[in-house]
């Protein structure tokens, strides 16, 4: 028997469909203004409500388990982050890495084999779904294998010039509809989008 668990991933992009600008990895200079927004934290909290399990490649992990913790037990921090935080602290979690040997986080798996093997297990077996986040090391694979059932988009009003792009060329052609818009007074735009 085979289980139902959708994948869905979640990442922002520059109008011109990047994850990053021109300096590289850790290039966000055309999100950084929007990702604290009213519709930003609304689609933060969307992400994760049927979640059961976290997908992320390593260098998110170690940005995000510096980071969000803190969150978890701040009581002045805003209820979203606040209720992301938890989940993300308690949830299981799966973490790709060439280099980990062992997992620095509580309740995490470290994995080192191809993305599409690994989702295909994770999707066979328990319940709830399987949340790839802010991690196209994980999600480009899964897309090129036709994994993905929801993808989570934070579009940022700005043309990034450079980068990395998520829809890499050869990818096959599939159809989405969107179920859920919003945008914001910046001009950013959560969109929901569900494979067909």
């Amino acid at each position: 028997m085979t289980s139902n668990r959708k994948v869905t991933a979640n990442l922002a992009l520059s109008l011109d469909g990047r994850y990053n600008g021109p300096g590289g990895p850790g290039d966000f200079g055309a999100f950084a203004p929007y990702v604290a927004t009213e519709v930003a934290r609304g689609h933060l909290d969307r992400i994760w409500e049927n979640a059961t399990t976290a997908v992320l490649g390593r260098l998110n992990a170690e940005g995000f388990m510096g980071y969000w913790p803190p969150v978890a037990a701040d009581e002045n921090a805003d209820p979203r982050d606040r209720g992301y935080a938890k989940w993300l602290v308690d949830t299981e979690k799966v973490v790709f890495s060439t280099t980990l040997t062992a997992a620095p986080w509580d309740r995490t798996r470290v994995v080192n084999a191809p993305a599409a093997d690994v989702i295909a297990e994770l999707k066979a077996d328990g319940e709830g779904e399987i949340l790839v986040n802010s991690s196209p090391s994980v999600i480009k694979p899964l897309l090129a294998a036709d994994l993905v059932d929801r993808l989570y988009l934070l579009i940022c009003p700005e043309i990034a010039g450079g980068g990395q792009r998520l829809f890499d060329d050869g990818l096959p052609a599939t159809k989405w509809k969107l179920v859920r818009q919003e945008v914001g007074e910046l001009g950013e735009m959560s969109l929901i989008y569900d494979r067909v």
